[in-house]
């Protein structure tokens, strides 16, 4: 099976681009800590990830650098020829899904009563969404 669970910051802004169909087609890449560290080794991996669709434009709108980012999705291999004429292999995470991992609060230091306008925040947490929201959420 080949499924791929992450989570990590975006090292810079998504890269977004249309093919010429008008399929959305981000790119990116996570630093991604790794849980068992060496001594003198790398504490983090930096994978490439490529989303498509209605992904790529959820990751378009609503990350960018330094955010923490879930993501699933699968490992891709592949190879091209260079214009110098070499072999080149790339490895990417295809993203079939992402979500938030931490909230607006946590990413900018605003206090938890900066909330868009949707009403006080409760002690635990959460705020009263507006039932008339669901025409601006990417997802249904």
């Amino acid at each position: 099976m080949n499924s791929v669970q992450l989570v990590g910051r975006l090292t810079r802004d998504p890269e977004v681009r249309y093919t010429d169909g008008g399929t959305t087609v981000a790119r990116f890449s996570l630093a991604v800590e790794r849980r068992f560290k060496s001594e003198n080794g790398p504490t983090a991996d930096f994978p490439n990830c490529v989303a498509f669709g209605r992904t790529a434009e959820f990751i378009e709108k609503y990350f960018h650098k330094g955010m923490r980012l879930g993501c699933q999705g699968r490992i891709q291999t592949g190879s091209y020829t260079n214009g110098e004429g070499q072999k080149v292999y790339t490895t990417d995470v295809v993203v079939e899904g992402c979500e938030f991992v931490e909230s607006k609060h946590d990413d900018s230091g605003e206090s938890q009563n900066a909330n868009n306008g949707f009403g006080p925040v409760d002690p635990d947490g959460f705020q009263n969404i507006p039932e008339d929201i669901d025409e601006e959420l990417p997802f249904n």
